[in-house]
């Protein structure tokens, strides 16, 4: 029988800044996790995500949007428990070492290597495999999150392109700030990847929502919101059964031949792919250098 985890609580500071860019407004927060335990040293911290309703996508209005993020819809989703952090390497080489259950998984596929650096160099095929072993070794079901989910996540309630106000700064992420169309004075581009939770967090406690890598979702891609679903789940065109159970449907989830979401921008591409609302796809079977992804749980105890 799994045993229900242990429910902690941490707490942390969020910023928000005014349109140079400039922080306005400094704000203690708390939020509940769980920490799994991946052995030899090594966790992962799940950060319980409130339910609630919010509006999905962006207005005409919106900076460097794309129609492909509208028409905005209300979504309205129940609560689910989200990776504080982008899966790291040391996770990823903790799991990649777990029995193989339909894929082989490289232990140590990222450009940029480090124990705390997010994994790249990962397709969304990998992902699965990934989740579907954690899954298997926690008796607790492991997913990658839904489109919904993630922008959910992401805003934290805020309605801003970023959910740090209306404008962003190499300050606060990990992205290309050289990028000659919108670069601001004292931004600096990397180049790589940064150490998880480098910069300031958004209001659920989640970090590096914007920038350091792209993240894959569950969902196969669609080129806008006409028909998306408004209740959070993954938008599969009716096949949303490969979604309730990772370890049992694995099979077909790798036979699903398409492109896949990702969001949240990459240190490797200039601030506009970092806002709340931006998505992108590739695909599902290329290792991308820009990205990563993050985990969610549906299953585990919660406040």
């Amino acid at each position: 029988m799994t045993t229900e985890p242990e429910l902690l609580t941490f707490t942390f500071e969020t910023v928000t800044v005014n349109f140079q860019g400039e922080i306005i407004e400094k704000r203690p927060g708390e939020a509940s996790y769980f920490r799994e335990d991946l052995g030899n040293g090594v966790s992962l911290d799940m950060v319980y995500v409130p339910g609630g309703s919010f509006v999905m996508g962006v207005p005409d209005c919106e900076d460097g949007s794309y129609d492909n993020e509208r028409p905005q819809h209300q979504v309205t989703l129940q609560p689910f428990s989200m990776g504080k952090y982008a899966v790291t390497q040391a996770q990823w080489r903790a799991v990649a070492n777990l029995p193989q259950l339909q894929r082989d998984l490289d232990p140590n596929p990222s450009q940029f290597t480090g124990d705390e650096r997010p994994v790249e160099c990962v397709n969304w095929y990998d992902a699965v495999e990934f989740c579907a072993r954690l899954s298997v070794a926690t008796g607790r079901q492991y997913c990658l999150p839904s489109e919904a989910q993630w922008e959910y996540a992401c805003r934290a309630r805020t309605t801003t392109p970023f959910h740090f106000g209306e404008t962003i700064t190499t300050d606060l992420a990990n992205y290309d700030g050289e990028y000659f169309d919108d670069r601001k004075p004292g931004e600096i581009y990397r180049g790589e990847t940064t150490i998880v939770g480098s910069f300031p967090p958004n209001h659920f406690g989640l970090y590096d929502m914007h920038g350091n890598v792209f993240e894959w979702c569950a969902d196969s891609w669609h080129g806008d919101y006409e028909q998306a679903p408004t209740d959070g789940r993954v938008w599969d065109d009716g096949h949303d059964n490969r979604y309730q159970n990772y370890a049992e449907y694995l099979a077909n989830l790798l036979s699903r031949k398409s492109t896949s979401v990702f969001r949240g921008g990459s240190w490797m591409f200039n601030a506009e792919y970092c806002r709340s609302g931006d998505r992108d796809h590739g695909l599902s079977w290329t290792r991308y250098g820009y990205d990563g992804f993050r985990v969610v749980c549906v299953s585990a105890k919660t406040p």
